[in-house]
């Protein structure tokens, strides 16, 4: 059963894809889940396909200054590395991928309800709604490449991904890792916490 919300368009694996999105832009080529255990010495996440079976991990040093986090496939292929960029007034991550393109997240950090993340080295944006916790992917001629939508009030900081371009997988993961480190920091700065917990709260 799917979950009929035009405002929070996030749903669980095994659920059908929401109708809004599925009107809005079709059905998806393909469809990725996250779960990240908070209560860990690491930052570990989890990205599974819609039966559940892991596809990517994703892991981040514990106490790193700069949050160096590496995405790696369930059969062990290196994928990504991620890193942050710290004293500056836009929220930066530097990721890495495999075979050597590199590229970074700027998001001006004072936007509240709308959020235009440029992703430099690309061309592609991620436009989001904070409030709804939905965020599209879109590369550099405006084409969906991607949805991804956010749980609210989860302990383990959940999210659905469908994917359009499946040709852009990798890089699509790699960057909702990096989303959802921005949404936990930012969540942590507004709490007055240290950047450790889960985005959503709860």
């Amino acid at each position: 059963m799917g979950v009929f919300s035009k405002v929070h368009r996030f749903r669980e694996a095994g659920e059908d894809v929401n109708v809004f999105n599925a009107e809005a832009y079709g059905r998806p080529v393909k469809s990725l889940f996250t779960s990240t255990k908070v209560f860990t010495l690491h930052h570990h996440i989890d990205i599974t396909d819609a039966s559940g079976n892991v596809e990517y991990v994703a892991e981040s040093k514990f106490f790193s200054l700069h949050d160096k986090t590496d995405v790696v496939k369930a059969s062990g292929e290196w994928v990504a590395h991620i890193e942050r960029k710290i004293l500056t007034l836009h929220e930066r991550h530097y990721i890495t991928m495999n075979g050597g393109v590199q590229f970074e997240l700027s998001n001006e950090i004072m936007h509240i309800i709308k959020d235009i993340t440029n992703i430099e080295g690309l061309g592609w944006q991620l436009r989001g709604n904070v409030l709804g916790l939905n965020f599209e992917l879109l590369d550099a001629e405006g084409n969906l490449i991607a949805v991804i939508s956010q749980k609210m009030l989860s302990i383990h900081d959940k999210y659905c991904i469908d994917i359009y371009q499946e040709e852009h997988e990798d890089t699509v993961v790699a960057i909702l890792v990096a989303l959802q480190h921005m949404m936990r920091d930012r969540a942590a700065a507004a709490s007055g916490g240290s950047g450790g917990g889960s985005s959503s709260g709860g």
